[in-house]
């Protein structure tokens, strides 16, 4: 994959946007040690929460806004998430499966930032994925016609290279009623 990105710079305000969105560009460690510290002043549990929930609105407000910069739909917007993803650092994400009629996707991530920024640390470090794949799974089926009946969307990380596995990945299923 080759990480070429349509970067633009206003020269009069300094923002620099890629595909028409507002970006920000942090060095990894900058990025893990608040991640970290934020970790620890709240705790994991109360942390993931509120990724996830910032994590989902933000999937899904980036969903809308690239499938009409781009005039994609549907699963295509989830597979262009995913390489931007990809082409930003956070890792590399590929879709295994998805059913999304199903709220179901099973999805890989190889080289986490924040396994790679955490030599050593042990547990399921990227959990702050997990809102991201179930946004971008809800606004696929919220703005395609055979999704209009699909169950909500959940995501966990269910397995993660930082333990000892080759690879995390992330299930997203239907939302338990």
């Amino acid at each position: 994959m080759q990480p070429q990105l349509p970067i633009d710079v206003d020269a009069d305000t300094g923002v620099w946007t890629t595909d028409a969105l507002p970006m920000l560009y942090v060095p990894r460690h900058f990025f893990t040690n608040n991640h970290t510290a934020v970790e620890e002043a709240l705790g994991r549990d109360v942390y993931a929460e509120i990724l996830y929930k910032a994590g989902y609105k933000s999937a899904y407000h980036w969903c809308d806004k690239e499938a009409k910069q781009h005039g994609i739909s549907g699963m295509a917007v989830f597979e262009h998430y995913l390489k931007r993803l990809s082409q930003r650092g956070w890792g590399l994400f590929t879709i295994v499966q998805a059913d999304p009629a199903s709220a179901r996707a099973r999805i890989e991530l190889r080289h986490s930032s924040f396994v790679l920024a955490q030599p050593g640390k042990e547990g399921k470090l990227c959990y702050m994925f997990a809102g991201w794949f179930a946004g971008a799974m809800d606004w696929v089926n919220d703005t395609s016609e055979s999704g209009k009946h699909a169950p909500r969307s959940q995501s966990k990380e269910v397995q993660c290279a930082a333990e000892g596995h080759a690879h995390c990945v992330f299930e997203v299923s239907p939302l338990a009623q």
